[in-house]
């Protein structure tokens, strides 16, 4: 299994009767259910192929994450122009979703726009992996928004609280984007 390493079950069996021309097509499935009842091999369920349509996969479960990174962003924009400095209570909802916005959703959609599907260094667990992307998310993020104040900062709009909110919304909403676009091309391309 470990040199051909077949897709199907079919396969196995084609590769197995291959192997050994005195087993018959029974024997090798008896042996192949046997192996997989003692936990010695495990299958499991084919990938859905990736859509053809871009606009499907948009709408697929695969990119939830590009919708609440978009809805969190503009919801996050709306509360900074929508509630003032002085209202008590909500003030804060308003400084939680600012740093959320300042210190996270940049940098996370620039991570996701350069690594589409998985990070280029194989870690142990998928848990790992999201530890990872929220890390190098936030590592970039630092370094992000002060580039994006400093580009502000020699801009006619200067660095004033509109033109900040405005850009980093921008900033984030163009690289998930690019990163759902590129997390469709690759999927695409790695079914094909």
């Amino acid at each position: 299994m470990r040199r051909h390493n077949p897709k199907k079950v079919s396969q196995l069996v084609e590769i197995v009767l291959r192997e050994d021309d005195s087993l018959s097509e029974k024997d090798v499935l008896e042996q192949i259910i046997e192996l997989e009842n003692h936990g010695q091999i495990a299958f499991r369920e084919p990938e859905e192929p990736s859509s053809q349509n871009m606009f499907a996969y948009i709408r697929s479960p695969k990119s939830y994450w590009y919708w609440a990174t978009l809805s969190l962003t503009l919801v996050t924009a709306m509360t900074a122009f929508m509630i003032s400095q002085d209202a008590y209570p909500l003030v804060y909802v308003r400084y939680f979703l600012g740093w959320i916005f300042v210190l996270w959703f940049p940098g996370y959609s620039f991570i996701r726009a350069l690594f589409p599907i998985e990070l280029p260094f194989k870690s142990s667990s998928r848990d790992l992996d999201l530890l990872v992307r929220a890390v190098l998310s936030i590592g970039i993020n630092l370094a992000l928004v002060p580039i994006i104040g400093l580009i502000l900062n020699y801009t006619p709009l200067g660095l004033q609280f509109v033109p900040i909110v405005l850009s980093l919304l921008a900033f984030t909403a163009v690289f998930a984007t690019i990163a759902i676009t590129r997390e469709y091309y690759s999927q695409l391309n790695k079914t094909s």
